[in-house]
């Protein structure tokens, strides 16, 4: 196990915990597959009973760690890998016949708000808000935020979210029924608690069916939206849109895109 995954089980509840503080929980490849994996293998254990998901410190999760990529130089993984991870991590969230809790203890952006909202149940502190920022550096969404959050606030509202990255408080997202509940500081930990008890102490096989059909009149078209996130996604990262976007994120400028579409250009060898 990672050191930038804490797990702790009780009472058939499995908490498992982004720590990576320095980086505001932004998450790296490894983490992200041990994360998805601890949910797959958890299903296996009769003696867990719910997932409750949540982030060390003064964030959830603020997206995949782009800048420890950056830094990487030419070892970073490739794109359909990057892509790959991710999918596969939001698909053992709703694939789970366990209920998921997210426990949004801050930021949620990018994929970890992704990662938030493939959940069942989202209670968010008050202060946290939503934020998929992917168009400001030259991306798209991606982990079925295409899907998701449309399905949960409808085209319109998806599409502020999506095309402009507007910030998006935790208690507008549980008014647009984005997520289950926003709630003060104070009291966001005993709410969880007690969803997480009440899910341990029910019917298994009802709550893995229930769930599953909810998701599958909700959800339906979730696999055809990742598919068409990765494709999309694999592009933008091998374009120069997003080299520009990376390099006025880590310089702190305003990014100067051109709107032409075409790779990134490597210096000659």
């Amino acid at each position: 196990m990672s050191e930038n995954l804490l797990i702790h089980e009780e009472h058939g509840i499995l908490r498992l915990t982004i720590d990576r503080q320095a980086r505001m929980n932004a998450i790296d490849l490894d983490t992200m597959s041990e994360l998805g994996e601890t949910i797959t293998a958890a299903q296996t254990r009769p003696e867990v009973r719910v997932i409750v998901l949540t982030g060390a410190g003064k964030a959830f999760c603020t997206g995949a760690d782009l800048a420890a990529a950056a830094a990487a130089g030419g070892n970073e993984a490739a794109p359909e890998t990057v892509m790959d991870r991710a999918n596969d991590l939001v698909r053992a969230i709703v694939d789970s016949p366990l209920p998921v809790i997210a426990q949004v203890n801050g930021p949620a952006a990018g994929v970890g708000a992704s990662i938030a909202l493939a959940a069942d149940l989202i209670y968010a502190v008050d202060t946290a808000y939503l934020l998929l920022p992917f168009t400001s550096i030259g991306l798209m969404p991606d982990g079925g935020a295409t899907a998701v959050v449309a399905a949960a606030m409808g085209r319109v509202r998806a599409a502020e979210l999506a095309l402009l990255g507007a910030r998006l408080p935790a208690a507008e997202a549980a008014a647009a029924g984005l997520i289950t509940r926003s709630l003060p500081a104070e009291e966001l930990s005993a709410q969880v608690d007690a969803a997480a008890a009440q899910l341990a102490a029910g019917p298994r096989r009802a709550l893995q069916l229930t769930k599953a059909a909810i998701n599958a009149a909700t959800l339906a078209h979730l696999d055809d939206a990742l598919a068409r996130e990765k494709t999309g996604q694999v592009e933008l990262l091998t374009a120069a849109d997003f080299l520009e976007g990376m390099t006025a994120m880590l310089t702190r400028r305003a990014p100067n895109f051109d709107g032409a579409v075409r790779p990134i250009a490597h210096p000659a060898k």
